[in-house]
Parts: structure tokens; sequence; C-alpha cells
């Protein structure tokens, strides 16, 4: 299904594929982040890999899916001298962004039309100081980006006490979530999980923002971030994490499964 982009109010552009709103760009303002869960992965990389050294230390962050390149542009803006790879299959996207909503000069961000696995199989041990995924083929996570191998892979190319953090999607009771999570946790031993509140009761489908990293992580600046947000958010970790994860077995890529499609279960007409 093609994507489009699609002028907002205020110079802001949307990019839409079906039914489902990818991204949301103010190309002038690349610190303006309109969507929740987006916010939410920018805390995450504040209190970690943006917070650390001086402006001049050069930082490498990986993309994994692109869309309009909402926080490529939010990180470039934060951190001017950072290398960042974003890793997009869809070339046609690619193509439309660079005409629509181009990116500015020396910017930093290199875009290789690649899948996930593709692209980070020809990276390095230890390149980069964060991962973000935030990746969707329509409105589903793929299943090769939800599994134990897949997140193992994530682990080699992060520097040692470097950051994952990924979005997903679901709906209670979570089966698809929690099976990621669990793949997450037996790579990680430090993991955390945000969402808006309705969302952890099971009143809605929506966004899990989860972050991982050899290291220990900002929890409570982390839980200060998400008391701040506009919409109530909750933040697990340690043994409430584990708990919600509860007895769910992760994925591999023999049982892999994208994570649910809202449209075909009838939770968004």
């Amino acid at each position: 299904m093609a994507s489009q982009i699609v002028a907002a109010p205020g110079g802001a552009y949307v990019v839409r594929t079906g039914k489902t709103e990818q991204s949301w760009v103010d190309p002038q303002r690349p610190l303006l982040l309109e969507f929740d869960y987006v916010q939410r992965i920018a805390e995450v990389l504040e209190e970690t890999v943006l917070a650390w050294g001086g402006d001049a230390e050069r930082l490498r962050v990986v993309h994994v899916g692109g869309g309009g390149l909402t926080l490529p542009r939010y990180v470039a803006e934060r951190r001017p001298h950072t290398a960042q790879v974003v890793l997009e299959p869809d070339a046609d996207l690619v193509e439309e962004v660079r005409r629509v909503i181009p990116l500015p000069p020396r910017s930093g961000i290199k875009i290789r039309p690649v899948d996930g696995r593709t692209g980070l199989a020809a990276m390095p041990d230890d390149y980069a100081d964060a991962l973000v995924l935030d990746a969707f083929a329509n409105a589903q996570v793929p299943a090769g980006l939800a599994t134990v191998e897949w997140f193992a892979e994530v682990g080699r190319v992060l520097r040692p006490g470097g950051v994952a953090v990924m979005n997903v999607t679901d709906k209670g009771p979570f089966n698809w979530a929690r099976r990621c999570l669990a793949g997450v946790a037996s790579v990680w031993p430090h993991a955390a999980l945000v969402a808006e509140v309705p969302v952890f009761k099971g009143r809605r489908f929506g966004n899990l923002v989860a972050a991982a990293s050899s290291d220990p992580l900002p929890i409570r600046a982390l839980e200060r971030d998400a008391a701040r947000a506009p919409f109530p958010n909750r933040l697990l970790h340690g043994p409430e994490l584990a708990s919600w994860i509860g007895n769910a077995v992760p994925f591999t890529d023999a049982d892999a499964q994208p994570s649910e499609d809202p449209f075909s279960r009838g939770w968004f007409s």
C-alpha cells in the first residue's frame, strides 16, 4: 500500500499509509513532536544518549523505519554532529520525503533503502549508541523485528551501555506485546515499558514504548517524564515489568508473528 504525504496545518506534514498516520513532521520546528509515543521515544533518548558528554561528542544513532524522518530530524537538531543511519525499505516513500520535506543540508542523516534485518547485518559490532525501532508494514510491526534473534542482532550492533528503543502496538490482553517484551528481557538485563494508562488497562489499542540496555536505565527520570505527559502515562520496570510479561514465551525466527492488525480485529474503523 503506497504512502502519501499530506500537508497539515501550520506548515507540518503527515505521512499516511492507508488509514494509518505513520509520521507527523514540522520541518521548520523539528523539536515539535505531535504523536504521544514519539514524545516518549524522544524522552528516552534525552535521558540517555543525548545527555552523554558535550555537544561536540559525536554520537551514532540507527533508526529502523523512517517514515517522514521525524526522530532523525529531532536528533539532528538536538545534537547536530550526530551520525544517523535510517533503514527504510520503502524507496518510493524515501524519494517522496526527499522531494516534499527534504532534509536540511549537512544533516548527518543517511538513508539506506533496505529492511532492518538486512541493514543491521551489514553493520559492525559496537557501532551505535542508540537504535530506534519504529517500523511498520501498514499497521503491523513486521514479524522479523520482534524475535530473540533480531534482538540479539540489535545487541551486537549497540555498543556496551547503548540503548534500544522500540515502538510496538497492541491491545489487552497483550498476547503479542508480552511475547515481544519477553524477547527484549531475554537479551538485555535492564528494560522498561511505557504507555498511556488506558492502553495498559486494555481499554483501547495503542502504542507501547520499550527501552532496554545492558546498563541501568534512568528510571526515575523516565517516570518523571511519563508523569508530565499531556495524557496519563505509566512506566513499568523491574519486578512489575516481569510480572506484566508473565510466562510469555519469546518469539523466535521459527514462530515469528507480526503484531496485531487493528483494522482486521475491528479495533479501528
